[in-house]
């Protein structure tokens, strides 16, 4: 009797104690885990980035502006009049040159520019005529292409700048560790989150330069493929009566 009194005392206690830390799991599980978050606003950002952000932001305006500026000149330059060639024809053929000639005066674009020059030539050997049609196109193509090269370079340097700027953190970084003489993350985490944006801002800058230079080159080849249609087409003009 003595035996069966100790096992129900020790089984009661036991399930007593269960019951106490059943209880007690959901009260420490309810409690939510907060932690804290805040919002880094994007001028305390730029700031934070420290002297090396100004190249950066410079690059920034000089290459938005060039290819805005680039795009609505190179856009001018690519409209012609779709009845332009067949007026030059009935012109030439018809021998009235003069014609051709003040159409090509009035008319604006590097195609008519191109052409008229080799009007201005009629009379003298083909060759030199697509001689004159080619020295105009090259002048054409370099005034469209002009200021690209600025849009590449900015391309290429921003993303350095970038890179430059988190270096020097860096270094100022493990130069405040060796004067403080002790490996703390909140020295190391603090500081190379701040030195990581101007990598970030050089390459993003850097993407938008490289997508514009490559967007104005494509539409530079597309204009420039039309002038040299244009340009054949009025060879092959010239080269008509002589053929029949």
């Amino acid at each position: 009797m003595s035996l069966l009194l100790q096992i129900t005392t020790a089984v009661q206690e036991t399930s007593a104690a269960v019951q106490t830390a059943a209880a007690a799991v959901p009260a420490a599980t309810t409690a939510p885990a907060t932690s804290p978050t805040a919002s880094l606003p994007i001028w305390e950002m730029v700031v934070k980035g420290g002297p090396i952000m100004i190249p950066i932001a410079s690059c920034s305006v000089v290459a938005l502006y060039l290819i805005i500026e680039r795009y609505f000149a190179i856009r001018s330059m690519a409209k012609v009049d779709p009845h332009f060639m067949n007026s030059i024809r009935d012109f030439i053929g018809s021998g009235n040159v003069e014609a051709a000639k003040a159409l090509c005066k009035n008319s604006s674009g590097p195609i008519a520019r191109m052409i008229g020059k080799g009007i201005n030539r009629l009379g003298r050997p083909t060759r030199e005529i697509e001689s004159a049609i080619e020295s105009a196109g090259k002048l054409e193509v370099y005034n469209m292409e002009k200021n690209l090269g600025y849009i590449s370079t900015i391309a290429g340097i921003a993303p350095m700048f970038g890179f430059l700027g988190t270096i020097f953190g860096v270094i100022k970084i493990f130069y405040q560790i060796s004067l403080q003489n002790s490996l703390e993350i909140d020295t190391i985490s603090g500081g190379l989150y701040v030195k990581m944006i101007t990598s970030g801002a050089g390459l993003l800058v850097g993407m938008i330069a490289y997508a514009g230079f490559h967007f104005l080159t494509q539409y530079v080849d597309r204009v420039i493929n039309r002038m040299e249609i244009s340009a054949v087409e009025f060879i092959d003009l010239l080269e008509e009566p002589t053929g029949k």
